[in-house]
Formats: structure tokens, C-alpha cells, sequence
């Protein structure tokens, strides 16, 4: 992706040098899925409630070398670039539907944060909190896309942020509130065929503003998206599937128990999104293929 040099957005806290006290269970985009696995280990969507919080744990250490200063500022610098790029295009997607879009705020912190939705962990990745209308990040998930899910590239982070802001179009749209009102209303499998419907409308939301991305021009007048870009995309879609982890966790998958969606279907939501860039042509919860 073609970021360096260009608009960074404004709408950011950075709370990297804020210690965090106590910590809680949640996430967004993997975030749920993250927990599962360490439960699994050890014997998306969260970001529409209130995350539990746990026993009170001393803060890890934040100090980082001057080399992975370096490194965590250009990745704040990257995100807050992305972030800037939502803007540009939710903008002007709600300004020809008529009305004004409400841009979320990004929070960059180490370890451990606060926030309108509870107390959560670098753990828990990247997550919305809908009670605030803040996206979340710890800068050091973008090694671990790298690293833990072998998803490398920029923009398999781009992706990301456009996913936590896709979960922002469902709180402003009613999406979100509409599907938590379900909670205890129905059964905790239907419900989390519900939540799965929730992730991947986000993951078609990004999917929506990498299509109009495109048509965002550098100084020199080259495509911001670059051509490898939408497989660093995908590559990362399909390394947070429920199947997939699972599987690399236990060794089955429980589709009961989805709450993000299948590798294919994270991809095949998000290429629908990028292909067609029509809100439109996003309503899973009308897709008869997802029960």
C-alpha cells in the first residue's frame, strides 16, 4: 500500500505510554477467536458487549528499544494513514445516501487499556467498542499477523483497521444494537450464527472501502492500492477463520460454536465487498447460504 507521506488521521489517542489496570476478556476481529484457543491450549463478535472484566494483574513492562520504537511509530503512522483513508471514502459513501458520516476514534496502547466496553488486554486483539465508538489497536498485533497467522504485508493490517471500522458502520447503521438485543432471547448456537453474520458484513464493509480506495491518488497519481495488496488481504481473512483455528487448535472444528465465520467465507465476503463496492450487496443476514 501506498501510505508513506500522506494524510494522517486526527481522530487518534495515543495512549502507548499509559499504563493499563485491570484486565479484561474480549475483541473484535480475532479477539474471541484468541481466547477460544488459549482456553483450548490449556485443558467478533464481542465488540457489541460489555467485556468481562478479570482479577486485577500487574502491567507489563512498555519500554521498547529505540530500534522497536522506531519500528511501533512508522506502524502508528501506517494505521493512523488507513484510518484517514476510511474517512475519505465512508465519507463520501454517506454524503451521497444523503446523510453525514461520524467518523470513529482510534485508540494506540501497549498491553493493557481501557475502555467504554471494559478493561482488555494486546491479547484480545484489535477490537470496537460500540459504547464509545472507538477502535482499539496494539501495535504489536501487526507482528503477529505476521508472525502467529503468516499473514505478512501492510495491508493485511489495512485490513484489519477497515474491519474494526466496518463494525463502526454497523453501530451508526443499527446493525449492532439490533443483534444484541437477541442475546438471551434466543439459543447460544443461533446466537452465534448471528454474531458470525455480524463479522462478516464487517469483513464486506472492508472489503467496500479497499473498492473505493483505489480510486485514492498519491502525489504522482498512483492507485494508493497496490497490486498485491487484496491478496495480503485475503491471505489474512483466511488465517482467522473459525475452521482454521480450530482445527489448528484441537484438530476438528465445531461450526456450532463459529463466531467469526470460515476462512472461505471471510474471504469470500470481503472480495464480494472489494468486487462490487454496493453496500447493497452486503445483507448476510439475508444470505440463505448462512444458517
Amino acid at each position: 500500500m501506498r501510505w508513506q507521506g500522506r494524510r494522517e488521521s486526527s481522530n487518534v489517542e495515543d495512549r502507548r505510554g499509559i499504563s493499563g489496570g485491570k484486565i479484561a476478556a474480549g475483541g473484535g476481529i480475532i479477539g474471541v477467536i484468541v481466547l477460544v484457543l488459549n482456553l483450548l491450549l490449556s485443558n467478533g463478535d464481542t465488540s457489541n458487549i460489555q467485556l468481562p472484566t478479570m482479577p486485577e494483574q500487574p502491567a507489563q513492562s512498555s519500554q521498547l528499544s529505540p530500534q522497536e520504537e522506531a519500528a511501533d511509530n512508522e506502524r502508528a503512522s501506517f494505521v493512523k494513514v488507513v484510518l484517514g483513508d476510511t474517512e475519505d471514502v465512508w465519507g463520501n459513501i454517506f454524503q451521497q445516501s444523503g446523510s453525514q458520516y461520524q467518523a470513529p476514534t482510534l485508540v494506540l496502547f501497549r498491553n493493557v487499556v481501557e475502555s467504554g466496553c471494559g478493561n482488555a488486554s494486546a491479547a484480545s486483539g484489535p477490537f470496537y467498542c460500540p459504547a464509545d465508538h472507538k477502535l482499539y489497536i496494539d501495535l504489536s498485533f501487526y507482528e503477529e499477523l505476521q508472525n502467529r497467522f503468516k499473514a505478512p504485508g501492510d495491508f493485511a493490517m489495512a485490513y484489519v483497521v477497515a474491519h474494526e471500522v466496518g463494525h463502526h458502520i454497523q453501530k451508526l447503521m443499527g446493525t449492532s444494537e439490533k443483534v444484541q438485543r437477541l442475546r438471551g432471547q434466543v439459543s447460544e448456537t443461533e446466537y452465534n450464527s448471528y454474531s458470525v453474520k455480524l463479522e462478516l458484513q464487517a469483513d464486506f464493509y472492508a472489503g467496500v472501502w479497499a473498492h473505493h480506495a483505489k480510486q485514492i491518488k498519491t502525489a504522482d497519481g498512483q492507485s494508493i492500492i497496490e497490486a498485491e495488496d487484496i491478496d495480503e488481504a485475503l491471505t489474512a481473512a483466511n488465517a482467522i477463520g473459525d475452521d482454521r483455528l480450530q482445527k489448528e487448535a484441537q484438530g476438528y472444528a465445531v461450526p456450532e460454536s463459529f463466531t467469526h465465520g470460515t476462512s472461505e467465507q471471510r474471504m469470500y465476503w470481503f472480495t464480494r465487498g472489494f468486487k462490487s463496492g454496493d453496500m447493497n450487496q452486503g445483507n448476510t443476514f439475508d444470505d440463505p447460504g448462512l444458517k
